[in-house]
Order: structure tokens, then C-alpha cells, then sequence
């Protein structure tokens, strides 16, 4: 997440300053194009691997409430699965599923590319009207939550506004922790009226846009595969208490039968020493 974090600070201080550029001009782009909308790509990540407790339950779980949602409104639903837990339980149910890929646990700018490439020809190509990511954003080693975002269409105005938060996990005194950097939004790139674009800034608006989407995945990509991390961590650490408290309560139920059975033969050495003395 944090090699990842100079390329996303130039791309949005590059929208910032093309949007600036432009002005209030009609911006004709077609992934700014809004449409009514008949049916939604869902786009779900999960894990490939079980032992992280509820992680993988969540987002399945938000996402059969994200398409009982749809389908009340009447809108189509699609599935594209990222992550094996997802493909595993959605292939088993009605809903098709396009779409499937691995997550693995080192996500790449490549995975990503092929990821964004084939939402990104979807939407242009009119088989979807809108594109949904269902992730997990990792907010520390004990929480995490299931997040809804929409990706398709844009909206022009608030690309260039997001703040970042980026975690790293570190130890502390012995123990696992979290540091937390709060990063404000990028600042619009500063160009000057008098700059001469070899490209109508709008032509350039619209080549960076899929590097932004691209860039979007991979950063979701990321934080999902914290997520599992951090609820993996959490999980075997909660089986490793439980298992400790299980052998100490094995170990109090077994020393109480054995003294019960220390106590019964002295009672009977007791009883037959009694009897041989009358």
C-alpha cells in the first residue's frame, strides 16, 4: 500500500489541476456518463483461504444484501468474483457470475490492469450501466469493514478531493500495531495558463482516467488482503486463548477425578483395616 501511495498522490494532483484547467466546460467523457441504469456489475473480493473468522462471511454477506437491493428496484445483477471464497459460494447460486479471479496474497499492478481492463470495456461496451466494488476496508487488526463503492460512472467533481488513510503494520513494545497516516488530498498540479498541451487537456483527462481506475483496484486489492491478514491474526489468536483455557479446564476436571479417586481407595483401605482390627 505504501509503494503504491506516490503514484496515487501524482495521479490526483494531475486531475486536479486538468479539472481546474477545464473550468466549468461541458466535459464529454464516457466514463463521466451517467445512464439509467438496468443492471449492475457487483464486484466482489474475497479471500482464497478460510481460518480468518467472519471475514469472508461479511462481504458475502453484503453483497446478498447489495442485490436484494437491486433486485426490489428491478435492476439487473452481475457478479465478477475476485478471491476463491467468493467464487466457491456464488457459482453455487442463481446470480451469474461473469467473471472470476484469484486473489492471492501479493495483489499486482497487473492483476489489477486485467481487473479494471475488463470492467472498463464492459462499461464502455454498453453490457453494464454501472460497476460496484464490494471490499474490506482495513481499519485496524481488529476491525475491518465491508465497503460499497461505486466506480463506474465517475463523478467528475470529488475525484481530486479524497483524502488517503494509509496503515502499517508495525510492533510495539512486543506486541502488533497499527500506525495510522492520515493524508490530506493531493494538491492540484499548478499549470500555468500559458502552457501549451500537445493534447486538449480533455483528450489527456481521458487517457489518465483508466489509470486512476486501475490504480483504485489495486489499492481495494490491497486492503482486502490486510483485511484477511489482520482477521486471520485475530482469529487463530482467539482459537489459541480458547485452546489454553480448554486445557486448563481439561486439567482442573481431571486432577478432580483423580483425587476423587485417591479418596475412594483410602476410604476403602480404610473400611477393610477397620474390618480386620473387629
Amino acid at each position: 500500500m505504501l509503494a503504491t501511495r506516490p503514484f496515487s498522490e501524482t495521479l490526483q494532483s494531475v486531475f486536479g489541476g486538468l479539472l481546474e484547467r477545464l473550468g466549468n466546460e461541458d466535459v464529454d467523457l464516457p466514463l463521466l456518463e451517467k445512464r439509467d441504469v438496468s443492471k449492475v456489475s457487483l464486484v466482489v473480493m474475497s479471500g482464497d483461504r478460510g481460518l480468518c473468522g467472519g471475514y469472508n462471511g461479511y462481504v458475502i454477506k453484503k453483497t446478498e444484501a447489495r442485490m436484494k437491493e437491486l433486485k426490489d428496484q428491478g435492476v439487473g445483477v452481475e457478479l465478477v468474483c475476485i478471491g476463491k471464497k467468493a467464487i466457491q459460494y456464488f457459482k453455487k447460486r442463481p446470480t451469474p457470475v461473469v467473471k472470476d479471479y484469484i486473489m492471492g496474497q501479493a495483489p499486482t499492478s497487473e492483476e489489477a490492469s486485467a481487473i479494471s481492463e475488463y470492467l472498463l470495456s464492459s462499461y464502455l461496451a454498453g453490457d453494464t450501466d454501472s460497476v460496484e466494488v464490494l471490499y474490506t476496508q482495513f481499519v485496524s487488526l481488529i476491525s475491518s469493514t465491508p465497503k460499497i463503492r461505486t466506480m463506474l460512472p465517475l463523478k467528475l467533481r470529488g475525484i481530486e478531493s479524497e483524502g488517503d488513510e494509509m496503515f502499517q503494520l508495525t510492533t510495539k513494545d512486543g506486541q502488533f500495531a497499527v500506525e495510522k497516516d492520515a493524508s490530506a488530498a493531493s494538491e492540484k498540479a499548478d499549470f500555468p495558463k500559458d502552457m501549451i498541451f500537445e493534447q486538449d487537456p480533455l483528450q489527456i483527462l481521458n487517457a489518465i482516467l483508466p489509470l486512476y481506475i486501475n490504480g483504485q483496484i489495486l489499492r481495494m486489492l490491497q486492503e482486502c488482503v490486510a483485511s484477511e491478514l489482520a482477521a486471520r491474526m485475530t482469529a487463530m489468536g482467539a482459537a489459541s486463548d480458547n485452546a489454553k483455557e480448554l486445557k486448563k479446564d481439561l486439567s482442573r476436571v481431571y486432577n478432580r477425578a483423580r483425587q476423587a479417586s485417591v479418596t475412594a481407595e483410602i476410604l476403602e483401605i480404610s473400611a477393610g483395616a477397620d474390618a480386620s482390627s473387629q
